[in-house]
């Protein structure tokens, strides 16, 4: 039964995070091979991908990375140790404060970039 406990959300949010990054490897190969059918075409796909709303979705990408990869970890020591499970409730919480941490930097550089593009028309 669903009791919205930490390893319960920790499992749900590492398989979203796992699918948005498959995602971005897709929607990013597809970009990477548009370049078969010229730089008209490729130019015009990356100029879509600076709208944005598609900068706010690869800061959202950003984030499932940070997830994915820090819970990743807190994964690998509840497997290999004697005491990861019984502390797991706290490695989740040391996996957020990390993401949050470490995701501070680059919003503080990538935010106000978006926004002086959304309202600059994307100059």
């Amino acid at each position: 039964m669903y009791r919205g406990r930490e390893g319960q959300w920790a499992f749900f949010l590492h398989r979203i995070s796992g699918v948005a990054l498959l995602l971005w490897l897709l929607i990013h190969t597809l970009n990477i091979a548009s370049a078969m059918w010229g730089p008209a075409v490729s130019d015009r796909l990356m100029a879509f991908f600076h709208v944005p709303i598609f900068q706010v979705g690869l800061l959202l990408v950003t984030a499932a990375a940070l997830y994915h990869s820090f819970n990743g970890l807190r994964i690998i020591i509840m497997d290999f140790t004697t005491w990861g499970v019984k502390y797991q409730r706290q490695l989740w919480y040391g996996v957020m404060v990390l993401c949050v941490l470490v995701a501070i930097p680059g919003l503080i550089i990538t935010v106000p970039r978006i926004i002086h593009a959304a309202t600059h028309g994307g100059a």
